[in-house]
């Protein structure tokens, strides 16, 4: 369907003349748009960051946590694992080797503030955790076995008031459950503020540290990571789950344990979010379809007020296609304008979000720009000017031209 230069003008002369309704229509579409564009680009990233997570080095684990009672995922010693379990898991059939961390919250002090977080301590010579984290060391090293009485940190024990006034320093002490610890090493930066300000020791050191006072209880760990043989996940995963009822003396159906491929985890988590994005962008199509209806208001109130003019047009020579065409290029024009206006305010709002966000600790939630998220937001808003405007463009060709010519 081609339109001739004329006829462009004439729509966009007809648009110019109806300012006040004009930017109403496009004020209805571009609020849509922008809303679409904000929560896509941060959907879009949320896939991004857990795609990071789906590497090869994880594509090998499988995670096997205990059911909770009613406290913290991890911290909750109701069906505590212990070095017994992990035993069993090292003697299933397609595990190579398995590992515990232990968990527990540590008091930080520094001069007259103090702060509470998450200390992890794990096996260096089997740092898993640290894999499935993908993250690296970027100042120092990592722990080393026998590294009793030091520590590595999160990225915001760097920064001068994130945690605390003062930043720590490579080699400097921080006081953690009254122990004074050394510093050797820092991680790059996660994004969120948990894992941000993670303190990590050696499980050797773990009794020290996160031992209740006058316990002998044995420490319990908050997950057991276990590396399997990965073309076969699915069917180890199984015989772990298998093995450890027998070793627990528990009835299938009543674990209090759970056994999961790392994947699969990522991927339930993918589900959640499949459902949470999908909701928030059909609200957004549902302020869509209001603006379609305006549009179309609007193109309906704009054949009315020029049904003389359409008569005037037809007896000059236009044919119906013509008049056709002139209304449906003013509806689709309304809605190129509103996307680009659209993509831009949702563009300028997702960048101020970011850096919010990031300002806040939240650096993971960082939207995600594409060509096509960009263009496909353009296109969507301007097929929704045209659609809107079909009906009336149809009625507007159809006019009688001594009808219109009468009409006062």
């Amino acid at each position: 369907m081609v339109i001739s230069k004329e006829s462009i003008k004439y729509s966009l002369n007809n648009i110019k003349q109806s300012k006040a309704r004009s930017i109403l229509t496009i004020l209805s579409i571009f609020v849509g748009i922008a809303t679409i564009f904000i929560f896509v680009s941060y959907g879009w990233g949320l896939y991004d960051y857990i795609d990071e997570f789906t590497s090869s080095s994880s594509a090998d684990k499988l995670l096997i946590q205990p059911k909770g009672g009613f406290g913290i995922p991890g911290l909750d010693d109701t069906f505590p694992l212990l070095n017994g379990d992990i035993r069993a898991i090292k003697s299933t059939n397609g595990v190579y080797e398995a590992t515990g961390v232990h968990m527990g919250v540590g008091e930080v002090t520094q001069d007259d503030s103090k702060k509470y977080t998450f200390i992890a301590a794990y096996d260096p010579d089997l740092p898993m955790i640290m894999e499935l984290s993908d993250i690296d060391v970027i100042e120092g090293r990592a722990l080393r076995k026998g590294d009793s009485g030091k520590v590595t940190l999160g990225y915001s024990y760097m920064v001068k008031n994130k945690i605390f006034p003062k930043a720590y320093l490579l080699n400097s002490k921080i006081n953690v459950n009254g122990f004074d610890l050394r510093i050797v090493g820092f991680y790059e930066k996660v994004g969120n503020p948990q894992d941000d300000s993670n303190i990590y020791i050696t499980s050797d050191f773990a009794d020290d540290v996160l031992r209740e006072v006058g316990s002998d209880a044995e420490l319990s760990y908050a997950m057991i990571i276990a590396r399997a043989d990965k073309e076969n996940i699915d069917e180890v995963a199984d015989r772990v789950e298998k093995k450890l009822r027998q070793h627990r003396d528990l009835d299938a159906g009543k674990e209090d344990f759970s056994v999961q491929s790392y994947a699969e985890l990522l991927e339930s988590f993918t589900v959640i979010l499949d459902i949470v994005i999908g909701f928030i962008v059909l609200i957004a199509f549902i302020s869509i379809i209001v603006s379609a209806v305006n549009t179309a208001n609007t193109m309906i109130t704009s054949v009315l007020e020029r049904f003389k003019e359409i008569g005037v047009l037809k007896s000059i020579g236009a044919r119906n296609s013509e008049v056709f065409k002139i209304f449906l290029f003013e509806s689709g024009f309304l809605g190129f304008v509103a996307g680009c206006i659209g993509v831009l305010i949702g563009w300028l709002g997702a960048n101020l979000g970011a850096e919010i966000l990031d300002n806040l600790g939240y650096g993971f939630l960082s939207p995600h720009y594409s060509w096509t998220l960009f263009a496909g937001c353009v296109l969507f808003a301007t097929l929704t000017g045209a659609i809107s405007g079909m009906i009336p463009a149809w009625r507007a060709s159809k006019i009688n031209t001594v009808d219109a010519l009468r009409y006062e």
